[in-house]
């Protein structure tokens, strides 16, 4: 058993180690499949700040990540809490209606949203990449599910004491729920971090872009640098492996509905 999780593990980590190695070599080293590091390192990153404006791409891609992850905590927190804490035939019908959009793919929303953002005269704005990601109809559900874990004879009691309903959801469920909140965080902060295609949309002038768009320019061009590719690629990746190793243990049990 030891000896297949250790062969499953090494096949994990492998892409991670090429991709490591990789920024390191140069692209015909990439490309001859070196697996051992090289020195070229320096080199591939004096390339991709001379190429691409790679400071200012991870500027709008941490304040795309952070903002939606922030508004969408508030949200859908609120949301499931709602949801849950009071129940009647209607929530529960908006419910399901929640739930049944979870099965409908992005690409069949994402004109109907093009032109409605355009009309706004949001098209090309940060505002137009944040706004539909705030509002998700799983981590409503996440929320929820985590709610039916919260005591309610605690809510009874603290609105007996006098407490209003803001003041319960603040200081008494969301220090309750911080595993929830975890694993809500790591999710959304890696989904908006890696969205590329609705950015790719929304987004018309490269001013404005992620860094998942500035990768893709470099497929753009006739010959590609993998080396540069490659520690594109791995900056891309940084944030989202350090905000899942912190919040690791967090997210395991928020996902499992623990209560803290």
């Amino acid at each position: 058993m030891y000896a297949v999780l250790v062969i499953a593990s090494l096949l994990s980590v492998f892409p991670l180690y090429f991709m490591i190695v990789s920024a390191t070599n140069t692209s015909a080293q990439v490309l001859g499949a070196r697996l051992l590091p090289g020195l070229q390192l320096l080199t591939n990153l004096h390339a991709l700040m001379a190429q691409q404006d790679l400071l200012a791409a991870l500027w709008h891609s941490s304040l795309n990540a952070v903002s939606t992850t922030v508004l969408a905590l508030i949200v859908c927190a609120v949301a499931g809490y709602g949801f849950e804490v009071y129940h009647s035939r209607g929530k529960d019908a908006v419910m399901n209606i929640l739930l049944l959009t979870m099965m409908i793919p992005f690409a069949a929303t994402m004109i109907p949203l093009f032109r409605m953002f355009s009309e706004a005269g949001l098209a090309n704005s940060t505002l137009a990449v944040i706004l539909p990601a705030i509002s998700t109809p799983f981590l409503i559900l996440l929320f929820r599910q985590s709610a039916r874990s919260f005591p309610h004879e605690i809510l009874d009691a603290a609105r007996i004491d006098g407490l209003g309903e803001l003041t319960i959801f603040v200081r008494m469920f969301i220090p309750t729920m911080r595993s929830t909140f975890a694993a809500a965080a790591v999710i959304t902060f890696m989904g908006a971090w890696n969205n590329f295609l609705w950015p790719r949309v929304i987004l018309i002038s490269n001013s404005q872009q992620t860094i998942t768009m500035l990768i893709s320019n470099f497929r753009a061009g006739y010959v590609i640098d993998y080396g540069v590719l490659m520690l594109a690629v791995l900056v891309a990746s940084l944030p989202t492996m350090i905000i899942f190793l912190i919040l690791q243990r967090s997210f395991a049990n928020g996902i499992t509905g623990a209560v803290q």
